[in-house]
């Protein structure tokens, strides 16, 4: 098997689409699955530091020469057909919800992973324009796909109410999984050299996730003013314009640019994870705090019960009290805490990444018969 994948993410994002692209594909290629070869493309080189995440051995593949922003967006959506039927590709699979046009007339199977569709569900929290180019992206990509991957149930929902109920045999559920190194101990070297650099608290709830509207973290901020005075509130996330609405408080700290290596550890220095957005297609760092040992409060409404199941705690969108509630029942020596930490993290086991990179290379096994 020859498969081609979308890698603008894999090279450009730093956390979210490109995460879940350079996990999917290193667990691949760990399968060790001799028939199967790999290739990535991307309209450029991207960021060093994200590319060399990548196992090596793989092949990266370009537009030639030096083309221009546009030319790129062109290759990306139309020109990389000709270098897909050029390079053998039998299968391409579109990582972060888009595929191009010509793919299925070119005779190249396509497999496309949508992971939330929020843009259409809550297009206040978007630019008019980017609303209807996200929507003209996702239909183009259903007509072109031979299967849909959503990354929970509530993303496969979403995808036949507002794409169509005809979508409907051709979508597998298969869950995003999480790098090893979440679950991996973090030396007390590691962490004291984190905790340093970062002046970090010695009790802090972590929230992880751009720090935009629609990620609600003024109502985890809210909700550590009702905790005790020695509770912090530390969040690591690109930050948007909203990050101006937050409390200019010494007990919540705001991190961006934060190295994977020192995520990790700022997990394990953490005394609870709080993710209280309004709507997810999934809630990777719910799994990713899970599986270093904290216990999450979230908020329902979406699919984040799924990422955190049962164990996990959960409030409403809007309610401070009861979220501050939760977060008590979360800190350290409060009465059952290491037992619902404990079931979480056997929960989250469905996750892992060898199961996740089987179901997909079956996938691929199945549509190349």
């Amino acid at each position: 098997m020859l498969i081609g994948l979308d890698a603008k993410r894999i090279v450009r994002n730093g956390t979210g689409l490109g995460s879940y692209g350079r996990t999917l594909v290193n667990d691949l290629i760990r399968l060790g699955d001799n028939d199967m070869e790999l290739r990535l493309y991307a309209p450029d080189e991207g960021r060093d530091e994200l590319r060399s995440q990548i196992i090596e051995g793989i092949q990266f593949c370009y537009p030639p020469g030096h083309p221009s922003s546009l030319r790129k967006a062109w290759w990306r959506s139309r020109g990389i057909v000709g270098d897909l039927k050029r390079d053998g590709i039998q299968l391409y699979h579109g990582l972060s919800g888009e595929l191009p046009v010509g793919l299925r007339k070119a005779g190249i199977r396509g497999v496309v992973t949508i992971h939330d569709l929020i843009f259409l569900r809550h297009p206040e929290y978007y630019q008019w324009i980017d609303t209807k180019l996200y929507a003209w992206k996702f239909r183009k990509a259903l007509r072109e796909a031979d299967h849909i991957i959503a990354i929970s149930e509530r993303t496969r929902q979403d995808i036949i109410e507002l794409g169509g109920p005809e979508y409907a045999d051709r979508i597998s559920v298969i869950y995003q999984s999480f790098a090893p190194r979440f679950s991996t101990a973090v030396s007390a070297e590691k962490k004291a050299e984190v905790r340093q650099r970062y002046q970090l608290p010695q009790r802090f709830v972590l929230s992880v996730g751009t720090i935009e509207r629609r990620k609600n973290l003024l109502l985890a901020a809210e909700a550590v003013e009702l905790l005790p005075q020695d509770i912090s509130l530390v969040a690591v996330g690109r930050q948007t314009a909203y990050a101006r609405e937050l409390p200019r408080d010494e007990r919540i700290r705001l991190l961006s640019g934060v190295p994977d290596d020192d995520l990790s550890a700022i997990y394990s220095l953490a005394e609870a994870f709080v993710y209280p957005s309004r709507y997810e297609g999934f809630g990777i760092p719910i799994i990713e705090a899970i599986a270093a040992g904290l216990p999450v409060v979230a908020c329902s409404g979406s699919c984040l019960e799924e990422a955190g199941g049962p164990h996990s705690l959960y409030v409403g969108p809007d309610n401070a009290i009861d979220m501050a509630e939760a977060l008590k029942m979360s800190l350290r020596g409060a009465h059952g805490r290491d037992e619902r930490i404990r079931r979480s993290r056997e929960y989250i086991r469905r996750f892992e990444a060898t199961d996740v990179a089987r179901q997909v290379s079956a996938l691929y096994r199945r549509l190349l018969g």
